[in-house]
Parts: structure tokens; sequence; C-alpha cells
């Protein structure tokens, strides 16, 4: 059949729908958005938003890439929406919009709201019409008590296409890596895996944060029903799922959003505004009600479509200040002079209460890097209204401690400390994430002072440290073995580098911190409640030791101790709340672990000697540059109340 405008009906839009669309409110836009495959024939309605553009029209193979073959029509509502049904259009159909612009100069653009998308390096759209039965019903039904802030939440993070390769080298695809990457993150102990964006971006080395297809999985790895197979094979293991979503900016190839229709649409027309100078791409403008209704479906596109599990929120900083990232006079103050973005927090509070209200089970994540106030808050407490917060303070003290010679670490003791003073201001996440291992920073293991013994103690210290602090937990691939090199995206991780011992010794170490963390509610429960945490010693800064306790109510507490130096200490004392055994849970310097295998042979029995502040003591030995979880044995329980 020659594809033309068909005689029945335009749209799927409902005057409803507009409303919402012009008030910035709709969340589902990708059901009446863009190509609308007809149910029962070959066909399909299309929808564009354009208002700036002088004719509009549907290009693609079903039509021989005619450019009159399909035009399009404006609504008669002031929408600036253009529809039309085309004949002839099946799923896997390849199309784009052709714009002829008001200065008269034509664009063929992307379909902002496309399903599916060629391969890079080409870029049209594709038709696309679902078909894929769900297997993930138990975790769906489950996800609401999985997810509860009360919950472990340990996070692997990925990207899909330098984890692990075929042989002969070549991108992976969503389905033949599902059964290994759920049975490797499971077999590890993790909750849950984030992955790096996965929407379609026409740069590979971006990691996709220069996105241009918000509601399409990238086809570098298939298709949108291997995307879902990916997530369905992760539920099914028990594994939760986070994708890194970008609504801060996006790229200016000349497919995508920038100036759609000849205009500054998506984005702002001041560079002041509208141009990200360290990203070289374009800025979201918050303030048009269009866009902000494009960003709100295209998240609930993921959580709805796909069953992603949570949305970790890129750039967030950067949307919240109109200084991001600019010098004086490079930037526009908001309407009272201040450099906040008034826009961009009413979009956040509007996608966090949109998302929460629709997916009450699921989280939305900032990374945020500032000391901006109540990020993971309620909205209607004057918050933000994210479920967590990246905790960057956290990670920058603890990598510059753990830089430092040990010797010298007596110096810098408040780095290991000052976390705790803001650690229950923000439901936060504690982040080893890829950001840390590229660009010169090294790898985690090189970033470890002194020799290869010191540099996996070291490592094994903060991993410990890291999990036994509150907060739920996020580590990059590779950072589970000590892989050596930084991160390269153009390849996989050293996975030969296990035939060393001391890196399957290091994984080791990292499954059973998973299995503690999810073991002991007193590692978890309480990570966002004061009374979770509790100082036994934060002053030793001469011997770089701390002690502290994590406590759950009616639950046995864990008591946590760092030596943060290579020396052995033996009969160092440290108060516990008291008596009676207590198990020496775990001892990162264990032999197993690749330590020297100093400890307390298993346990330490209580003595009513008052120290710290508590009734009991324990006299431990301190294995070098080690880190001992301790937890008393019997009907004790915790103290608290």
């Amino acid at each position: 059949m020659t594809a033309s405008l068909q005689d029945t009906p335009v749209g799927r839009l409902s005057g409803h729908d507009i409303y919402l669309f012009r008030e910035g409110s709709h969340t589902r836009l990708y059901e009446k958005m863009g190509c609308q495959l007809d149910e029962g024939g070959e066909g399909a309605s299309f929808a564009v938003w354009a208002p700036n553009a002088r004719a509009v029209s549907v290009v693609g193979d079903f039509n021989g890439w005619r450019d009159d073959a399909a035009p399009l029509s404006p609504r008669p509502d002031d929408s600036g929406l253009w529809e039309g049904n085309v004949a002839g259009v099946r799923s896997g159909a390849l199309y784009k919009y052709r714009i002829v612009c008001a200065n008269g100069e034509i664009a063929y653009k992307a379909d902002p709201y496309a399903a599916y998308a060629e391969a890079p390096p080409q870029t049209a759209s594709r038709a696309w019409r679902f078909d894929y039965a769900w297997g993930d019903g138990d975790w769906m039904q489950s996800r609401s008590r999985r997810q509860a802030l009360d919950t472990p939440m340990s996070i692997y993070e990925v990207h899909l296409g330098s984890w692990l390769r075929p042989e002969g080298g070549g991108l992976p695809g969503y389905r033949e890596i599902a059964p290994r990457l759920a049975e490797y993150v499971s077999g590890m102990g993790f909750t849950h895996v984030e992955f790096l964006p996965l929407a379609e971006h026409p740069f590979y080395g971006s990691w996709g944060y220069q996105c241009t297809g918000y509601f399409a999985p990238t086809a570098r790895y298939g298709t949108p029903e291997d995307f879902m197979f990916l997530v369905d094979c992760l539920h099914r293991a028990g594994i939760g799922v986070i994708m890194d979503w970008v609504p801060s900016h996006f790229p200016s190839d000349a497919h995508g959003l920038a100036e759609f229709d000849g205009t500054h649409l998506y984005e702002h027309a001041d560079p002041r505004q509208g141009y990200h100078p360290e990203w070289h791409s374009s800025i979201f403008n918050y303030g048009r009600h269009e866009v902000c209704a494009f960003l709100l479906s295209s998240a609930t596109c993921w959580l709805d479509r796909y069953h992603i599990d949570a949305l970790r929120v890129d750039a967030v900083a950067s949307m919240l200040y109109l200084d991001y990232g600019r010098k004086h006079g490079e930037w526009i103050p908001n309407r009272y002079g201040g450099k906040e973005n008034l826009e961009a927090v009413a979009f956040l509070r509007r996608l966090n209460e949109s998302v929460y209200r629709e997916f009450p089970d699921v989280h939305t994540i900032a990374e945020e890097s500032t000391a901006w106030p109540m990020v993971s808050r309620p909205v209607h407490l004057g918050g933000l209204g994210f479920g967590m917060k990246w905790n960057m303070g956290w990670m920058h003290d603890s990598l510059d401690y753990f830089k430092h010679d040990p010797i010298h670490r007596k110096f810098h003791h408040g780095r290991i400390t000052f976390s705790i003073w803001y650690a229950f201001q923000e439901n936060f996440v504690l982040p080893l994430s890829h950001d840390e291992v590229v660009y010169g920073k090294g790898s985690l293991i090189a970033r470890m002072p002194g020799d290869d013994w010191l540099r996996f103690a070291g490592l094994r210290c903060l991993f410990a440290y890291m999990w036994a602090h509150p907060g739920k937990k996020l580590l990059f691939m590779g950072g589970e073995f000590a892989q050596q090199a930084e991160w390269n995206h153009e390849g996989e991780l050293d996975w030969g580098a296990l035939q060393d011992p001391r890196r399957g010794a290091l994984r080791l170490l990292v499954g059973e911190l998973n299995h503690l963390y999810r073991a002991h509610p007193a590692l978890h429960a309480r990570d966002f409640d004061t009374g979770g945490f509790q100082w036994v010693d934060s002053e030793n800064s001469d011997d770089s030791v701390i002690a502290f306790l994590r406590r759950a109510e009616g639950g046995r507490d864990v008591l946590v101790v760092c030596n943060f130096t290579p020396m052995l200490r033996n009969n160092y004392l440290v108060g516990v709340p008291q008596g009676g055994y207590w198990r020496e849970e775990l001892n990162t310097d264990a032999a197993l672990y690749g330590g020297s295998d100093a400890g307390n042979f298993g346990g330490v029995e209580a003595a009513p000697a008052p120290c710290h502040g508590q009734p009991w003591s324990l006299a431990l030995t301190l294995p070098p540059l080690a880190v001992l979880y301790l937890v008393p044995e019997g009907d004790h329980g915790s103290t608290q109340g």
C-alpha cells in the first residue's frame, strides 16, 4: 500500500491531554505523542510539537522518504501540535519528521517520543509495537517491601557495554548478558544494579549522559523487548534495577531536540541559560510547560513500560544553580536576584510528587553535590522530594583520607569522622561511582598508598568502613576485585586479574560485606535515623582508630572498630553497652581476605570495666589496617530504647 494520509479521524490526543500538556503536568505522553501504531492494520497516527514550524511531514522507508508523501496538520487549538494518520507504517519502520522552519530552512528530526531508534551512528526513529510477556510478578508485588527505606540497598553500578563483552569483541546484547549479570550480582549479594544511562545516545563515549532518545532504550544492545528481558531477568533473580536519567541537558546533534522547529524550543534561547559550558550541551527550559510534560512523561515511561525500580537523576546541582559552571557575568539571576533556578526547583518537586504518586514503591535518587537543603525530604515539608541523595561529601572526604600515608592520617582525622555530623540530614547513598575511576583519578586500588600489601589492606579497610557507615551503598563495577587500571568504556573489565589470589580474596570480602549488611538489621534498618548510630570513640587521632555502634530497635548492636594504620594494637580497650561474649563477625585482616590473620580468635568476653562512657569494655587485638565487626551473642539484644 502506498503511504498517504488517511481519511480517518486524526490523532489520539483528547482535549484533556492538551490541557495537561500545556499545563506541564501530563505524565504519559508516550502513549499519545510520537508514532502510535494502529491496533489492527498497517498505519499509524503521528503527533509532534513544533509550534513555530511552517510545515511538518513524516518521511520514512514506508514512503520512499518523499518530502510530500505524508504531511501533518496543525491542531486548531494553538497547542503547537501537528498531527496526522499515515498508512503503510509497520512495526520497525524507519522515519523522521521533515520540518520547514520559520526561516524556511529544512530540518530532519528524530521523533522526541520515539520508542525505539536506529542503532547509532544512524539517527532515524523506528515505529514499534511492543510484544513482551513479563515474568517478574513476584518482584513487582513485593517491591514495596524490598525497597522500603529500612531495608538493605547495596548497588552495583554498571556500564553495560564494558562490563563483559562477547568472544570476538563487540558490544554485548541485552539478552545475552542478562543471565550472566544476574548470576554475578546475585552471587555477590548486591540488592540492585544501577545502569549508566541506557536511553538512546548518539556518542558512545558520552556513556549515555548525552541523550537524544528520552523514551527509547539504546539500540546498541538490542530491541526494547530485549531490554525488558534484561530487567525481567534481574527481577526474577531478586535484583532491583536503577537507571541513570538525565533531565539536566541534551546534545546539540542535528537530528535531536536542539532548535527542534528552527527555534529554541526545548532549550533556553539565551546561552547564559540554555548552554552548558562544561558539557557543551543544551539546557532544558523548565519554565516551558510542554518541556516539563515531556520530561515527566520520560520518567514515567521508564518506570511504567520498563519496570525500572528507581531513577538516579543526574547532575541535579547543575539544574538547581543558574551559575553552575559559569563565571561572573555569564549567568542571569532569578527574579529575586539570586542564583537559584526557581523553574528547575519547581520541576524537580513536580517530578518527585508525580513519581511517588504513581509509583509509591520506587525511588528517585539525586546526584546532588552541594549543600542544598532537604533534597530528600518531602515537598510538602519544603524539600525537593527525592527519596535519596548521593553523599558526595562522604566520598570526597573518605578518598582524600585514604590517599594519605597512614603515618600522616592522624593529621587528617576529621576527614573520616566529619560525615557523621550531617549523615542524617538526608537519606544518603554512599557512592564509589564511575566518576572516581576515570579522567586520571586512578583506580581505587591505585589510590591507596604503600606497597601491594598495604594497598589491598587499605581497600579492604575502606570497603568495610563504608559498609558499616550509615547510608545505602554503591560500588562501580571492577572495584569489587580491585581492577588496577582506570575504567575504559571501549573494553571490558579486566576479568583476567582475578587469577591474582589477592583480587579474588577482595571480591570474597565484598560478598561477605553484602551478606552481613543484609543479615544484620543494625547495619541497614536505621540508615536514615540518628538512633541507628552511636560513637564509642571518635577522638583517637594519634592512633587513627575509630569505634562506633550501629544499632537496631530490639535487635543486636554491631560494634565497628577501624584501625587505619598498619600497626598491630594489642589489648586495645573499647567500651560496649552490655556484657557477655562479643563474636568477631568480620575481620578484614583474615587470611581468606588476603590479610595477615591477626585477630581475636573468634570473639572476646566483655569485662565489667567502664570505658568510653560505656559500662563494659572489650580488650581487643586490632589487626593492622583492618576493620572489625563484633556482635553480642545470647539474648542480650540492644540496650537502646
